[in-house]
Formats: C-alpha cells, sequence, structure tokens
C-alpha cells in the first residue's frame, strides 16, 4: 500500500507513519470511481443534432487539411474525398459508420495489483497533469522541469488513490529531446504502478515507449497489442488541421491497441467560433475526424472523445479556464459523446498563475463541469496551473484534496435500520446531543470524510500553530509524501531487460522526434 491511503480503522487520507498498509485496506470505490448522478445537459436533444448536422457539414463541405500523405492515403482509401492542397472532404454516413466502431467502454490495465481502470459509462479515470514546461513549489519558486522534479511528482501521485493514471506531469528539460522519452518514461514505470502516458512525439519515440511499457508488464507483443495499458492524447491544430506528428500518433497507437484521446484546443473567439455552439460544431467535426482515422487504421481500437473547449480573455486573447463557458462546454461535450457511443474527456483546469483562490475556485469549477457533464477520463486532476503552463507542487495537493472528496461524493450512501439510527434519536431524546451514543462511537473514525488538507480548527489553534495557509500545508504535506515514497515493486528481470533496451536505443543514437 502506498503512504497516504485510506485505512481501515483510521482517518482515511491521512499520511500513514511511514508504514505500507496491507493491501486489502484500499478503499475500491476511490481507486475506480463510479459517479452516481445523471449527467447534466446544457442543450435540447434536437439542439444536439443541430450540432451534429452543423459538424457534419463542416466535414464534408470544408474539410480537414491533413499533413501527413500517409494519413491522407487511408482516408481515400477509405472513401473519403482528396479535396486538394492537403484537404480531406468525409462522407457524413461513413463517419458515423467508423466511429461505430469505437468501443463505449475501455479498461486500461494498470501494472500493479488493483490499478486497472474503466471509462465509460458511469466509470471514471482520473490522471495528474501533464505536458507543463516549468515546476514549481513555494520554497524554490517557478523554474524549468527536470527529471528530479518529474520523478518528486510521481513519487506524490503514487501515494494517493484517487489518481488513477500518470500524466506526462512536467517536461524533464535537462535530458536531450531524443532521449527525454526514456527517461520519463522509466520513472514513471519504476516510481509507480499506474497507468502511463505515452507522448506523440514521432513513431521511434511511441515505438520505443510502448516497448519500455510491454516489458514492465511482462506482456508478449500479440498481447500487449490486445491490452490497452497506456494512453495518449492528439490534438488537432484548431481550426480543421491535423498536423504530422499527431496523424502518426493516432496511428500508431491504433495500431498497438492503446488509447488514444482526441482532443481539439477550440477557444472560443480565438481558434474557434466565439460563440459556445459554434465552438462546439468545430470541436466536434475535428474529433471525428481524427476518431474515424484511428478506425481505419483498425476498427474497435480504444479511443476518447476529448473536450478541451473553453473561452479567451477578449481583452488580451489569454485563454481562461473554469469559467462559465467551460462549464457549458463541458456538459455539452459529454451529450456529443454520448450521442456517438464515445467515453468522454475532460480536464481539471485554471488559469491561476499561483495556487491561490483563484486557482481553487476554477478547478472546482472545472471539476463540476467535466464530472457532473459525464466525462469519464478526467486529465489534468492534479497540479495544473498557469493554462498548463506549471506542474505546481501546492496545487497538486490541493487539488487531491479537491478530488478526494468527489471520490466520497460519489459513493453510495447506505439507508437501512442501522443507519436511520432510530435507536440512537430514541436514546438522547428531547435536547441533548449525539456524540456519546453508541451508534456515534461505533462510527466515531469513519463516519465523515478526514481531509488531508483543510483545517477545521477554530482561529486560536491555528493561530497557535503557525497560522500556515492551504497552500503553507500543502507545500509540506507534497514533500512529506516524497520522502515516505516507497517504490512499487517491478520485476528485477524485468527492469534489467528494459534498461538493457533503452541502453541499445541510446547507442543507436534514440529517436528522431522530427517524424
Amino acid at each position: 500500500m502506498t503512504a497516504t491511503q485510506q485505512t481501515t480503522g483510521r482517518r482515511r487520507g491521512r499520511m500513514a507513519k511511514r508504514k505500507r498498509q496491507p493491501e486489502a485496506a484500499f478503499d475500491a470505490a476511490w481507486r475506480q470511481w463510479r459517479n452516481p448522478y445523471p449527467p447534466i445537459e446544457q442543450f435540447s436533444a434536437d439542439e444536439i443534432e443541430a450540432i451534429h448536422r452543423a459538424s457534419m457539414t463542416v466535414l464534408s463541405d470544408i474539410g480537414v487539411r491533413v499533413l501527413s500523405a500517409e494519413a491522407r492515403r487511408a482516408f481515400v482509401a477509405a472513401g473519403m474525398t482528396d479535396a486538394g492542397d492537403q484537404v480531406i472532404r468525409f462522407d457524413p454516413d461513413l463517419v458515423e459508420t467508423l466511429v461505430a466502431h469505437a468501443p463505449p467502454e475501455v479498461t486500461l490495465r494498470g501494472r500493479g495489483a488493483g490499478r486497472d481502470v474503466t471509462i465509460g459509462g458511469n466509470k471514471v479515470g482520473v490522471c495528474t497533469t501533464g505536458g507543463t514546461p516549468n515546476f514549481s513549489d513555494m520554497k524554490h519558486g517557478r523554474r524549468p522541469g527536470t527529471l528530479a522534479a518529474l520523478d518528486d511528482l510521481c513519487r506524490v501521485a503514487q501515494a494517493f488513490d484517487v489518481i488513477h493514471m500518470i500524466g506526462p506531469f512536467v517536461e524533464a528539460q535537462d535530458v536531450p529531446p531524443h532521449l527525454r522519452h526514456f527517461a520519463m518514461t522509466r520513472s514513471v514505470l519504476t516510481l509507480t504502478d499506474k497507468v502511463p502516458f505515452v507522448f506523440f512525439r514521432g513513431t521511434q519515440a511511441v515505438a520505443d515507449a510502448y516497448e519500455m511499457i510491454r516489458i514492465a508488464h511482462g506482456l508478449s507483443r500479440d498481447a500487449f497489442a490486445d491490452t490497452p495499458v497506456s494512453y495518449s492524447v492528439a490534438n488537432s491544430n484548431s481550426p480543421l488541421q491535423l498536423d504530422n506528428l499527431m496523424c502518426r500518433g493516432i496511428m500508431d497507437a491504433a495500431s498497438a491497441g492503446q488509447l488514444m484521446v482526441l482532443t481539439p484546443f477550440t477557444l472560443a473567439g480565438a481558434m474557434a467560433p466565439v460563440t459556445l455552439a459554434g465552438a462546439l460544431t468545430l470541436q466536434n467535426a475535428e474529433a471525428l475526424a481524427g476518431l474515424c482515422l484511428s478506425q481505419i487504421v483498425r476498427p474497435g481500437a480504444p479511443v476518447c472523445y476529448g473536450s478541451f473547449t473553453s473561452n479567451v480573455d477578449m481583452k488580451t486573447g489569454a485563454p481562461a479556464f473554469g469559467t462559465p463557458e467551460y462549464t457549458k462546454a463541458a456538459f455539452a461535450s459529454g451529450q456529443l459523446a454520448r450521442r456517438y457511443g464515445l467515453p468522454l474527456r475532460s480536464s481539471g483546469v485554471t488559469a491561476s498563475n499561483a495556487p491561490d483562490a483563484q486557482a481553487a475556485y476554477e478547478h472546482q469549477m472545472s471539476l463540476w463541469g467535466a464530472l457532473m457533464g459525464g466525462t469519464n477520463l478526467l486529465l489534468h486532476g492534479a497540479g495544473w496551473l498557469e493554462g498548463g503552463l506549471t506542474a505546481s507542487a501546492e496545487k497538486f495537493i490541493i487539488d487531491i484534496e479537491q478530488l478526494q472528496m468527489f471520490a466520497e461524493l460519489f459513493k453510495p450512501v447506505e439507508v437501512s435500520n442501522d443507519t436511520l439510527g432510530l435507536e440512537a434519536i430514541a436514546d438522547v431524546g428531547h435536547g441533548g446531543h449525539f456524540f456519546g451514543t453508541q451508534h456515534t462511537l461505533d462510527r466515531f473514525e469513519t463516519a465523515f470524510y478526514s481531509p488531508i488538507l483543510s483545517d477545521w480548527s477554530n482561529y486560536e489553534s491555528w493561530s497557535e500553530r503557525g497560522a500556515l495557509t492551504a497552500a503553507d500545508r500543502a507545500h509540506r504535506i507534497f514533500f512529506q509524501t516524497v520522502a515516505a515514497h516507497e517504490p512499487p515493486t517491478l520485476d528485477p528481470a524485468r527492469l534489467e531487460e528494459m534498461d538493457d533496451f533503452v541502453a541499445r536505443r541510446t547507442a543507436e543514437g534514440g529517436a528522431d522526434i522530427e517524424r
């Protein structure tokens, strides 16, 4: 068990005293979320169909510029039209046929026991933040990402059961680009046993990462191709363009049988129409185009419908997150994903530059939009700051607190003769309190959610202890968790095989990340 998991007979979520708990103690409801609430719908069924039809018009009449010659050939061979100037125009009926091949639910196999996560239906998987060039903490400030920073983030992510999948966190800029994927993948595979992320950095880098993950899992090549054990994100270049690396990644993931999340980066007023309906039309068209390519390569390949539509600050053009518009777009994206029978990806994001009140309320607003909109894959669930330019130590812990609250919110509430408390009500009678009843004492440590971060003491007690803010406490918890980390078990023979593979590929010159 990890250092900060909830345990039987103890306050859940508090850090254990550097003692590993028995495996049976983890809370399965935290490791595999099931959202018990019906998703909020932004639009009527007729309005969703209007967005669908408009998207099909965009695809058939305007088309998508596809920069990969190989991808264009695949589209044309499947029945789409090459309109010249690298533009592919899509047949709407064929789009629907192709997308229908994709599975509505995908189970990603984790390397450790109890680490599998299923996305689809009412099942939710939560990822860390990813792709940030910088790392920050209150003591040392903001600085370029390093492999050491990535290692610490992996150590902390391993410790919390509400994190199910490891994002790329922060760029290890102290490692040369052609070798970086080796170092980053090795960190994730040795410091965690959760589902890893693979960057689309070109065919060689993707193949290298897949091979390292296959070795760590001990899978044959055939079994790997039939077992989703990783995930990747392909971003369309809005408006209406798929670049060479993204096309290559879409095809590579499909061929390897690994999960691909197609996410347009549609910011209303900048890379998409300024209206919410227009931005969603563009998002939907781009998402369907990329998803079609995946299904052309391998019908039934695991995919996820990605949503990232938000607005910009019209005064500066800067991206805005955690806004009412972002939340409405998340609700509507859930409707569109369900329209096509696909799992949905959303995010927990903020534009704040510091782990402050703005960061917390924008992240919370993003979470409500994503989770109550029916997302199945929550990316950037913890650590995202500065519009995705920084992974923050303190923000990571603040976000973990919010995620644990949602995990508890999603757990079912029992209504039975035992929980109705009639005997306790009769014992207390009129007036008095319930602190001392047997009904309360039997549940004293497990009755309510116990935070890792929140301080519920009065002002005087809080002041006497140093008047630490939430960010102060988060800083302390982050680095205590780093120190308490114990690497998950990895078969020494697999580690040796993986390191031998990396050494050989490094000697060969690493990966060509341009194609």
